[in-house]
């Protein structure tokens, strides 16, 4: 897929850190599409979604043919998107033995470490993957990262259109105006609000933006305030200009993938707040039976090329399908529906009304569309505003994404993910 992310432009510049390195093109390397070319039940599997039946398969192969490097890399990706990190670890560590060059499988294996906050680990892969600057930076870390002191915070929205925002303290100055956004990966602030918290790059790059160049810098923030939670020793990126300059001056910074997967995280739409909890299985145990009152069921989560976030949905009739979810960022559309998904659903696009936006700071065109239905779970929205985009790749994930989901589609609900059990609760109303 070559953009489970954010459509408007904007969202990704304020984010800094979206636009550098590995994270703004782990879902363009189609590393894993290339690896899947050549067919067969395993791949056909994985290509569905259908991630279980397909590790089963993959594991099938490596017993009949053990130097299968491909097998071995796909099993571990397999692993990889569930958080199962013992054996993503072993199945990559396997491929990259028999398959030493295999940059895709470097890159999935610095990203199980990273996830396990062992970045000493992944800097090698980082830079047998040809991502320096992420070999530089993770190399700077010291001690523990993303120390987490409180058990919990509330944090208001300040407003919610175009995009939510919450107030937030950065190496304890005062209130900044934050976005949030999964399809970021990591901590981004502005150029100026990296100044004003005494940052000094450990590592920095240019990156091609919309026909010019911006500077990403990556360091690590002392303290990152969140209402009643703290974080400290967080890695962190920002981007300027050329002259040194605030990329975007929407907001103060946005709030990725990689703080959210330290805590148990509710986005509450409909109560217009953002819950944070210390990852505890008693945490845990209360989120679940709070979404079992809200007659929630619990819905699988996958986590894929470091921020992307997946679930089980539907489009238009579609059956259960992978899904990309999306919290967080703007836009005014409630999902994206990609390659010839519209078409084979009969989905209703206004061809003539062209989208001009960017993907990944590429130029890229939307159309308006009107899916009859979306679902996650038992939220629905029928008839609403979507966006079309038929040029989109869709296998370049390795698997097939129909749609994904965006802001506009929760505001009615609450959403809490859980990384230790990989589920993702979603709930009309406001949390409890």
């Amino acid at each position: 897929m070559a953009r489970d992310g954010e459509w408007d432009r904007r969202s990704v510049v304020r984010g800094a850190a979206v636009l550098a390195g590995a994270a703004a093109a782990a879902p363009l390397l189609g590393g894993a599409a290339r690896a899947l070319s050549g067919g067969g039940e395993a791949d056909a599997l994985f290509r569905a979604g259908r991630f279980e039946q397909a590790g089963r398969a993959y594991e099938e192969i490596l017993r009949t043919d053990p130097a299968n490097a491909r097998a071995a890399r796909q099993r571990g990706y397999v692993a990889l998107l569930a958080n199962r990190f013992p054996d993503a670890e072993r199945y990559l560590k396997k491929a990259i033995e028999l398959a030493p060059g295999d940059k895709d499988a470097h890159h999935l294996l610095a990203d199980c470490y990273i996830r396990q906050d062992e970045f000493a680990r992944s800097v090698p892969h980082w830079r047998a993957a040809g991502e320096d600057a992420y070999a530089r930076w993770f190399a700077a870390v010291r001690g523990e990262a993303y120390q987490v002191h409180g058990d919990t915070a509330r944090l208001p929205w300040l407003q919610v259109d175009p995009m939510p925002l919450v107030e937030v303290s950065v190496n304890g100055g005062p209130p900044k105006r934050f976005t949030f956004y999964t399809g970021a990966p990591n901590l981004g602030l502005t150029s100026t609000v990296a100044r004003e918290a005494g940052l000094s790059p450990v590592a920095s790059q240019k990156i091609d933006f919309e026909g010019g160049t911006i500077w990403a810098h990556y360091g690590i923030l002392e303290s990152f305030r969140l209402g009643g939670i703290e974080l400290r020793n967080v890695p962190v990126g920002w981007s300027a200009t050329e002259a040194g300059g605030d990329v975007d001056t929407d907001s103060d910074g946005m709030i990725g993938t990689w703080v959210f997967y330290h805590l148990l995280t509710t986005f509450d739409y409909a109560g217009r707040s953002l819950i944070l909890r210390r990852r505890t299985p008693e945490a845990a145990g209360e989120a679940r039976a709070a979404a079992a009152r809200a007659g929630a069921e619990p819905l699988p989560l996958w986590l894929a090329r470091e921020q992307y976030l997946h679930s089980r949905g539907s489009v238009a009739g579609s059956g259960s399908r992978v899904v990309g979810v999306n919290l967080g960022g703007r836009g005014e559309s409630a999902a994206v529906v990609f390659g010839d998904t519209a078409e084979r659903l009969g989905i209703r696009t206004d061809y003539d009304r062209p989208i001009g936006t960017f993907a990944h700071s590429h130029p890229a065109v939307t159309y308006p569309c009107y899916p009859k239905e979306l679902r996650l779970g038992d939220a629905v929205a029928r008839g609403i505003y979507c966006e079309n985009h038929p040029q989109a790749e869709l296998a370049a994930l390795g698997f097939d994404v129909p749609a994904a989901f965006f802001h506009c589609f929760y505001k009615p609900y609450n959403v809490t993910l859980d990384f230790t059990g990989m589920s993702l609760f979603i709930a009309r109303g406001e949390a409890a």
